[in-house]
């Protein structure tokens, strides 16, 4: 059994992480609650100065995150890879619009998973998100975490992009069945 390399890492990257999206000014956080963007959620349930908007469907998140832009706002949608699937109609809003648009999606269907049902999207996900114009950055070790949700947030909100944040499954560790 390979269960060693299936592991969860420690809560610090997550906890840089939102100190990374609050200095670059997220201050709205909707998500669809999930185990892999879990300390983002309860680090934005926990600060007075954010917004923390649970949504019923990921959709909604694309929509809030215009919402957001014409008033000013940085937002940012957590959402799992099979989320994605629910927000393409709404993607195009974002194409058509050229609103700058964040999401950080962590990833099912990779390295490890044992259920069958996440493979699909989870292969999915890129080409999905890229064929509605937008662009992918992955991390894989919590190394690659800060400088690649830095680089996310100057291509969303000062080029006017639509940026997925990959959190991979190797990254966020695989669930055990």
């Amino acid at each position: 059994m390979f269960v060693g390399s299936i592991r969860k890492m420690t809560n610090i990257w997550q906890d840089e992480l939102y100190g990374c999206l609050r200095a670059g000014g997220v201050d709205t956080f909707s998500y669809v609650p999930d185990a892999g963007h879990k300390v983002l959620i309860e680090r934005a349930l926990a600060d007075p100065d954010a917004d923390a908007i649970v949504l019923t469907s990921e959709q909604e998140g694309v929509a809030l995150a215009v919402g957001c832009h014409l008033g000013g706002r940085k937002s940012a949608l957590l959402m799992q890879s099979s989320g994605l699937g629910n927000c393409v109609n709404y993607l195009s809003i974002i194409q058509s619009g050229v609103f700058p648009f964040l999401t950080l999606i962590s990833m099912r269907g990779e390295f490890g998973e044992g259920n069958p049902w996440q493979m699909p999207m989870g292969r999915a996900v890129q080409p999905v998100f890229e064929a509605m114009g937008g662009h992918c950055l992955v991390a894989e070790r919590p190394d690659e975490v800060i400088p690649t949700a830095e680089a996310a947030m100057v291509m969303a909100f000062k080029s006017g992009q639509s940026v997925a944040l990959i959190l991979s499954q190797k990254l966020i560790g695989a669930k055990a069945f």
